[in-house]
């Protein structure tokens, strides 16, 4: 048996390289820009549910209401003024699968910001993966799923934007497999860094990572999801909802 903090790292690193996965659909196949859209919307929806049930949840069982909406609210803040920033550096569009991502000609430092910026909305969700373990040394199936899952529509749009706007190979995968070794680090450091705190604290960092990922999810995966989607993208994130509660209620 693994100790608990490789075990951490392994699943943050499962978790992540779905944004691979996703990314080699998008740059070497042509995805209708619908699909991904749909897939995105799916995505969203899946992201929602976990944190509701999982993330917000065990927040409030753990640290009580004054940490969980504490947390809540300075995630949203702390990941909405970084994504402000990198958005001024070229790095708002790096979850769009058209022609909206600038070019490296266009807008010089764009492709740093759309790396940072996608690493960004990574590190939270990995982090959730390893304070997952610290109750019982085991990891929540539920949380890897819906990372997994919203993964790879992330990888896959992102990866047919970078390639619209004329970005290379290696600089597609160089971002994305760096990202996917980077969410195993950021698990493997969330237990490790917090499995000797107060239960308080792991609460407010659980519902901060809980803010930071929907202030993600309606900053960069809803654009998307709608544009394409039009009228379908609300249902479309129902079901994906649906899908990760059914997984919680199955783990649980």
């Amino acid at each position: 048996m693994f100790p608990v903090w490789l075990q951490a790292g392994f699943w943050g690193l499962f978790s992540g390289s779905a944004l691979m996965v996703g990314a080699a659909i998008g740059y070497f196949s042509r995805v209708p820009q619908r699909i991904i859209a749909a897939i995105m919307a799916f995505g969203a929806g899946v992201l929602i549910s976990a944190l509701s049930f999982e993330l917000m949840d065990e927040a409030y069982k753990e640290g009580g209401f004054d940490s969980t909406a504490i947390g809540f609210v300075a995630g949203a803040i702390v990941y909405t003024a970084a994504n402000w920033y990198l958005a001024t550096q070229g790095g708002k569009h790096r979850k769009r699968s058209g022609d909206h991502q600038p070019s490296e000609d266009e807008d010089s430092g764009s492709g740093l910001a759309i790396a940072i910026g996608a690493l960004l909305d990574g590190i939270p969700e990995s982090i959730v993966i390893g304070v997952s373990m610290i109750a019982g040394g085991s990891v929540s199936a539920v949380a890897v799923a819906a990372v997994f899952l919203s993964n790879i529509p992330e990888g896959l749009s992102s990866a047919a934007g970078m390639k619209n706007a004329g970005r290379s190979l290696r600089y597609v995968f160089g971002v994305w497999a760096t990202i996917a070794v980077l969410c195993g680090v950021a698990a493997l450091l969330g237990y490790t860094v917090f499995s000797h705190l107060s239960a308080e604290i792991i609460a407010a960092t659980t519902a901060i990572a809980a803010g930071a990922i929907l202030a993600m999810i309606v900053d960069t995966m809803i654009p998307e999801a709608f544009e394409k989607a039009h009228n379908f993208a609300g249902l479309i994130t129902v079901v994906g909802f649906l899908a990760a509660f059914v997984l919680s209620k199955l783990g649980g």
